[in-house]
């Protein structure tokens, strides 16, 4: 069984408050918010995910969802997980004050998206694409679908999915089939088939709102050609209440390796009403919204299944005896084994460094108006989607390998996270999609100037690094700075390739070259804020110890990846 959930405040503590300079929260919000209330809502968001949502973590896996007479239902306990969630205030508190939330910052919002996927990644999938779908509406809709739908996502009585993929559609967008066709009265005939649409029916909600991608007749071919509608699963009547039956619905979900307890569902449109969002031929512009908050999303959700692997693992090896430990007494449990220890601090850096990162994202995007940050924020994005999901599955894996044989049963829980993970790297745009953006519009498109925004400010923070009398601050400036002239390398081999074969063929490694490097420079700063205590803390040292086990394990990947980058594709 999984182990109990124990939230990570003390991290958002330091994170908010230290890291990034006294106050971060406050800074970003011109006071609106503090540290201290950042704090406290992470800790009020922990109290409710360890208590309502983890209990059904394994209920979920083990159900699953299942479909009757044209009906999705979720496991026990998830409807009322879903309505206390409601109640709580949660979906509004993170909905943007512009479509009718409170507007929490994006730095707090990332913290709460951690906390809701650790504690149960599969149930989080509704409040993460409904929160998508808020930040589409509000930024193309009409007044009219603004007042029906959005206010009804806000209050998070009704729910929203996101519809793409098609049986022949899935990167390729331009290839959907799905039609629209125009009615009299303003509606829209949306006829099709969607598949892989997450939460796409169940029976937690007293409605469900579908964001489509369909071509309108006489569109252009390719992605051009596509709008955007929403089609509810009930029609709203006149008071904007849920009633007659769209002509929406699923015809099968899918049995997926894991997160169970997401209704993953095949959705057929037979003339279902839906009404257009935005301009006719402009419904990538609205979905692309959609889909970079969803990204951002997934890298907090690799974060948060991270952390709840992390903490199974750890739970596990403080207790489990097996053979005697090298230079340690009798009766030391398996945690105190050399490579054990090298697991965990494996998985404890790793996912150190991807909370932090998604503060700094999250950061970045509220300063973005004020201090001109947006650039870095959108190039970040697939750096964190990207870099945090494929090292969540091999954190997951770890997280096994500590359980031993143990590990590959299912009855201990840890194999679910692992299976949870996988899917992560796929959906909402694979690591190549992630790569190919990266490559193409944010570093070839600028030529390299955004990659060297980061790169100067890393080296900003080496040079305060060298003033500082440790020999933990020395170590990790030093491997800093061969990391940060490693990673101006492989950035001069990307621009010099363009946009080749060449460039594309080595877009991941480089994608997860700024990943591993920029987990570097988060480890840097947390060095940097502990050696700044006047009195050392109770976590100090452990922070100390993880940032020079990173330098040391994970950091010399960028040396590596580099030189696979500067041989582009290999033929």
């Amino acid at each position: 069984m999984a182990a109990e959930y124990l939230p990570p405040v003390d991290d958002y503590r330091f994170l908010f408050r230290e890291m990034f300079g006294r106050d971060l929260v406050a800074r970003s919000t011109d006071g609106a918010f503090s540290a201290d209330d950042a704090t406290e809502i992470i800790a009020g968001a922990g109290e409710f995910a360890a208590s309502v949502l983890a209990p059904l973590e394994t209920v979920g896996d083990r159900e699953g969802a299942r479909l009757d007479d044209g009906q999705v239902h979720l496991p026990a306990g998830f409807a009322e997980a879903y309505q206390a969630f409601v109640d709580a205030g949660w979906v509004t508190a993170e909905a943007p004050e512009s479509a009718g939330g409170d507007g929490l910052p994006a730095s707090i919002r990332a913290g709460l998206g951690e906390i809701w996927n650790a504690s149960n990644a599969a149930f989080a999938l509704c409040w993460l694409l409904t929160a998508g779908q808020i930040h589409a509406l509000d930024a193309v809709a009409s007044d009219e679908i603004r007042q029906t739908y959005l206010t009804k996502l806000v209050s998070g009585r009704w729910t929203g999915t996101m519809n793409l993929t098609e049986p022949d559609a899935g990167t390729d967008l331009g290839a959907i089939r799905t039609i629209a066709t125009p009615r009299a009265d303003g509606s829209w005939g949306v006829s099709g088939q969607k598949i892989f649409i997450t939460w796409g029916d169940h029976d937690i909600a007293e409605n469900i709102v579908h964001l489509v991608l369909a071509r309108t007749p006489d569109a252009p071919a390719g992605a051009k050609g596509l709008s955007l509608f929403v089609v509810p699963k009930f029609l709203p009547d006149a008071a904007g209440e849920p009633g007659e039956r769209n002509a929406v619905g699923p015809v099968a979900i899918e049995h997926k390796l894991g997160i169970h307890g997401s209704p993953t569902c095949v959705m057929a449109y037979d003339d279902a009403t839906g009404y257009l969002v935005g301009e006719v031929g402009g419904g990538l512009a609205g979905m692309f919204v959609m889909m970079n908050s969803a990204r951002a999303a997934m890298g907090y959700q690799a974060t948060g299944i991270s952390d709840r692997a992390y903490q199974q693992a750890v739970a596990y090896a403080d207790e489990r005896l097996q053979g005697p430990v090298l230079d340690r007494p009798a009766g030391t449990p398996i945690a105190g084994h050399p490579d054990v220890r090298r697991l965990l601090l494996s998985m404890q850096s790793r996912l150190f460094a991807m909370r932090a990162l998604g503060v700094h994202l999250g950061d970045l995007f509220d300063r973005a108006a004020v201090d001109g940050t947006q650039a870095l924020a959108e190039f970040f994005v697939p750096i964190l989607k990207g870099w945090t999901t494929e090292d969540a599955v091999a954190l997951t894996s770890d997280a096994i390998q500590v359980h031993g044989g143990m590990g590959f049963i299912e009855e201990t829980g840890i194999a679910q996270h692992y299976r949870d993970a996988r899917i992560m790297p796929i959906y909402e745009g694979t690591t190549a999609i992630q790569s190919n953006d990266l490559i193409g519009r944010k570093v070839v498109r600028d030529g390299g100037a955004t990659a060297g925004r980061l790169f100067d400010a890393i080296t900003e923070t080496i040079t305060t690094l060298r003033g500082l009398e440790n020999p933990v601050a020395t170590r990790t400036a030093d491997r800093l700075e061969r990391a940060v002239a490693a990673a101006r390398t492989a950035t001069a081999s990307v621009l010099g390739f363009g946009q080749t074969r060449d460039a594309y063929g080595v877009s991941v490694p480089y994608l997860m070259l700024l990943g591993t490097l920029a987990g570097g420079w988060m480890h840097a700063l947390a060095v940097v804020a502990v050696l700044a205590h006047e009195t050392a803390e109770e976590t100090d040292a452990a922070r100390l110890v993880s940032a020079d086990f990173y330098g040391a394990h994970h950091l010399p990947r960028v040396h590596m990846l580099a030189e696979t980058v500067a041989a582009g594709e290999v033929v």
